[in-house]
């Protein structure tokens, strides 16, 4: 008799831990709130990408996605934030391009950029406005490099900081176009735009947003934007590749990564929302007064992007000799 109890408790308690596992196994995600981590201050472009989505996910999926910046140190400290918490979803991160540029730019790592981090979901790309002083005497893409040419070292370009999005732009754009410019790295976006006022500053690749008012207002000249093709609002501008070197494409890009071994189940219910929230149109209004073109590719297709964007920056950085103090 006892040991027909004993069989028949343990065969309660097996299927009670089954049932209670398939309970688990059925809850839908997300179940509590979802952490959003972002590697900016509050107010920068990121930190608006981020918040716009957090707000959508927060009415869609029923739970809050809270938003923590965790700005400092080129990203690395929220993205090593994201690799240490718990794989299960509840923490994922508003990555940027600096996240493409960190593996090249910083030695030691605390984490492994590729392995460790899955893409969750591109949802958008933000070209580079190339801007230049009128004192260089260059009216169009074409002249500037041929200036560029003539006097080897002798034009400037601003930066938000050395391995920033600006510093690799305005890299990129030189040795695509096979010409020296001499970065200065700048601490505040206010004395840029003085500089470049005064004519320190040769030249500045940045997002269309800013300096878009002085372009209009004929102080600044805009000679092309990096996008695939020009535009024509809010100012109309060629594409550098149409201008003048044929196929160039360059854009700080912004999308949500969470843990690699974060279950696909959770990943891919989070990035068809993001995927849906991406097609309303206050988001692509949104988008465009932030100078962003929406774009959404998710999971491994977003993965294999980040690690195109890795290997086409790594040789940049290392010619210039980029490394972050």
């Amino acid at each position: 008799m006892k040991t027909r109890l004993l069989v028949a408790g343990v065969l309660a308690a097996v299927s009670l831990g089954v049932l209670s596992f398939g309970t688990f196994a059925q809850d839908k995600y997300p179940a509590r709130p979802v952490q959003v981590l972002v590697p900016v201050s509050s107010g920068t472009t990121a930190d608006i990408v981020a918040r716009m989505y957090t707000d959508r996910l927060s009415q869609r999926l029923g739970q809050q996605f809270v938003v923590l910046n965790r700005q400092g140190a080129g990203g690395t400290i929220a993205t090593q934030a994201l690799a240490k918490a718990a794989p299960d979803g509840y923490t994922v991160m508003l990555a940027n391009s600096q996240h493409s540029v960190n593996p090249g730019l910083l030695d030691n790592l605390p984490y492994d950029s590729v392995r460790d981090f899955s893409g969750v979901a591109l949802v958008g790309e933000a070209p580079t406005l190339i801007v230049v002083s009128p004192q260089v005497g260059a009216k169009t893409l074409k002249e500037f490099i041929a200036i560029a040419k003539q006097k080897p070292g002798a034009l400037n370009y601003a930066s938000a900081g050395i391995g920033s999005a600006t510093h690799m732009a305005g890299a990129y754009f030189a040795s695509s176009a096979g010409i020296q410019l001499v970065h200065v790295p700048y601490k505040s976006s206010s004395d840029i735009i003085a500089d470049m006022l005064a004519g320190r500053i040769e030249a500045v690749f940045a997002p269309t947003a800013f300096l878009l008012a002085q372009v209009r207002e004929g102080k600044l000249l805009g000679l092309g934007i990096s996008s695939p093709q020009g535009i024509r609002s809010p100012i109309e501008v060629p594409s550098v590749s149409e201008a003048a070197i044929p196929g160039y494409e360059y854009a700080t890009w912004y999308g949500f990564i969470a843990s690699s071994k974060a279950p696909v189940q959770v990943l891919e219910p989070l990035s068809r929302a993001i995927r849906e929230i991406s097609e309303e149109k206050e988001v692509k209004d949104k988008y465009a007064s932030q100078g962003i073109n929406p774009r959404v590719i998710t999971l491994r297709e977003f993965d294999a992007y980040i690690k195109a964007d890795m290997d086409k920056l790594a040789p940049i950085i290392k010619a210039v000799g980029a490394k972050a103090n």
